[in-house]
């Protein structure tokens, strides 16, 4: 338990952080799913697009590593170029 006032404030915030972060890292594996379970190529390249710059931003705020992010981009980009699609 917080043993001041700001501690408090600091919990609450913390909290809607977590509950922020957590909501945008679920949106960010929906949109790798996207791009995994496309059923062809332009729709594959489309929402790769969409997750690409969905991971740039989000590793700029460090909600996911930098290197994490590209390493899925590099990962799904193999993997479109499999399907004839250039990202």
């Amino acid at each position: 338990m917080p043993n001041t006032r700001s501690a408090e404030r600091r919990m609450r915030k913390e909290r809607r952080r977590y509950l922020h972060n957590r909501s945008q890292r679920s949106r960010l594996k929906t949109a790798i799913r996207r791009v995994r379970e496309a059923p062809d190529g332009a729709t594959a390249l489309a929402a790769y697009r969409e997750m690409a710059a969905m991971l740039d931003r989000f590793a700029t705020r460090r909600l996911i590593h930098p290197n994490k992010a590209a390493r899925v981009k590099s990962r799904l980009a193999r993997r479109l170029k499999e399907l004839g699609v250039v990202p």
